[in-house]
């Protein structure tokens, strides 16, 4: 495990972050002998984890409807 004194750690905060993440943890050091250890935070949740909802529509009516929707922000519509 790596150890970094708390002044090299503030100068290379993003080397250090990096290197907790790749390793796991790193150890940081103050002058009074105090230590700490930085760790990288593993969310159990994925952001793109969400809620699924139940609409009654076939497949080529959403396709269709995506469509339409994207045709209108560029100006044009899309033809079927």
């Amino acid at each position: 495990m790596q150890v970094y004194t708390y002044s090299e750690a503030r100068q290379k905060l993003s080397a250090v972050l990096d290197r907790a993440e790749s390793s796991g943890s790193v150890i940081i050091r103050r002058k009074d002998g105090r230590t700490f250890t930085l760790q990288p935070f593993k969310s159990k949740v994925s952001p793109l984890d969400v809620p699924s909802i139940r609409a009654n529509m076939s497949t080529d009516e959403l396709v269709n409807l995506v469509r339409d929707e994207r045709g209108r922000k560029r100006g044009w519509k899309c033809g079927r």
